[in-house]
């Protein structure tokens, strides 16, 4: 499947997810805790997350504490945490190794934050967090972003490594199946060049400081949480797609048209 081929697909599932939310009167934020009436900090949703046995992909939902300013109350309702558990992982990944080792340790006794670690499921206990998905309270995604390996208890792997395991992500036999999971899956596809760009940056970030000041605890400062971040729209995403497919090819978009990057990024072949 080519790049276009994919995007084009990744945009006809969102927009039939959003179509079905609509018709049921729902936002995606609901849908995510399943209309929780009280929505705790940092608990998952569903709780015990959920998993698809087959590619081996997981994912959770969850919220953190409210800022006190009106701009932070009314920005983020909550995100979604993404990964890949090792049985699923693209043969010859391995954790990226340093001296104090890829591989988390057990949180602290009194950790400066809560991790945002996943369930274990699966046959096997490496995990590698792919992206981070934030919705506003209108339950629109508006931000992709990834973090430092302490807040997820997550293994390391490199960044190219990371861009490989982005193709295996699918939810299909999920368990609960979902609305929800088919979104997450195609929101993966529809933003990979994205996604690969900020787990490159997600690489600068972290190894930057440990460079300039030999640091040997970069995994564990609590000072390098989130490690990239973009700001998304997904509704001119689709727009774009759809000039993408229905255009001819040697036409030139429009100079104000929003433009997706080169799909030779990130997509693999």
């Amino acid at each position: 499947m080519s790049g276009v081929e994919r995007a084009a697909s990744a945009a006809a599932a969102i927009r039939e997810c959003q179509r079905v939310l609509e018709a049921s009167g729902r936002t995606l934020a609901q849908e995510a805790v399943a209309n929780a009436a009280t929505i705790g900090d940092w608990q998952h949703y569903p709780p015990g997350d959920v998993y698809d046995p087959v590619s081996h992909a997981q994912y959770f939902y969850h919220c953190h504490p409210q800022g006190p300013s009106a701009a932070e109350r009314q920005s983020e309702h909550g995100h979604f945490h993404l990964f890949l558990r090792a049985a699923g992982m693209p043969h010859g990944v391995a954790p990226f190794m340093l001296p104090e080792a890829a591989i988390a340790l057990p949180p602290p006794k009194a950790p400066v934050k809560p991790q945002a670690a996943p369930e274990q499921r699966g046959p096997r206990d490496p995990v590698c967090h792919l992206v981070a998905i934030a919705l506003d309270r209108s339950g629109k995604a508006v931000r992709l972003f990834t973090t430092n390996r302490w807040v997820t208890g997550e293994t390391w792997y490199r960044a190219d490594d990371v861009i490989r395991m982005l193709d295996r992500v699918t939810l299909d036999a999920a368990e609960p199946s979902t609305i929800v999971g088919r979104w997450v899956a195609a929101i993966v596809r529809l933003y990979q060049p994205e996604i690969a760009k900020l787990l490159r940056e997600r690489d600068k970030t972290v190894m930057d400081p440990r460079r300039r000041r030999r640091k040997i605890d970069v995994f564990e400062d609590p000072r390098i949480e989130i490690t990239s971040s973009h700001e998304i729209d997904v509704d001119a995403r689709l727009g774009a797609v759809d000039r993408l497919v229905s255009e001819p090819a040697s036409a030139a978009p429009p100079a104000a048209a929003p433009a997706i990057p080169r799909l030779a990024d990130g997509w693999g072949s």
